[in-house]
């Protein structure tokens, strides 16, 4: 095993979900909470885009998986500015397939399909056969 391929396996159970959190709850509220388990390598708090408020939850990563599974048994229904924390592993994110054109298509509308284009140009047309 490398040191490299090591050094992942323990990033990836190092990881940790914290839910329920309040919309006043700061990044600095959390790492100094999450610093009694052990070090924390990144704190990462989503922001809602259209509001720039907290999401509701977060995600911590430490430097050892044992100071993960230390801070899941700690804090796990913890009181954190008057909401009990739920703290839980990490899942391995997973994204939905990209979009990819039909592999047996030859790039033509199926049969039956109504060109596109305006309805005036239709009845132009229809006009020139006459």
């Amino acid at each position: 095993m490398t040191p490299e391929s090591k050094e992942k396996e323990d990033t990836i159970g190092a990881r940790i979900f914290v839910g329920n959190l309040s919309y006043d709850t700061t990044q600095d509220e959390l790492e100094t909470l999450f610093a009694e388990a052990g070090p924390i390598q990144e704190v990462f708090l989503p922001v809602d885009r259209a509001t720039g408020r907290p999401r509701g939850f977060a995600f911590v990563e430490f430097q050892s998986s044992e100071a993960a599974a230390q801070a899941i048994e700690k804090f796990d229904g913890h009181s954190l500015n008057g909401r009990n924390c739920r703290v839980s592993e990490a899942a391995e994110r997973t994204r939905a397939p990209s979009f990819s054109p039909d592999p047996f298509s030859d790039g033509r509308p199926p049969r039956g399909a109504k060109p596109k284009g305006s309805r005036r140009n239709l009845r132009g047309r229809k006009r020139g056969f006459y």
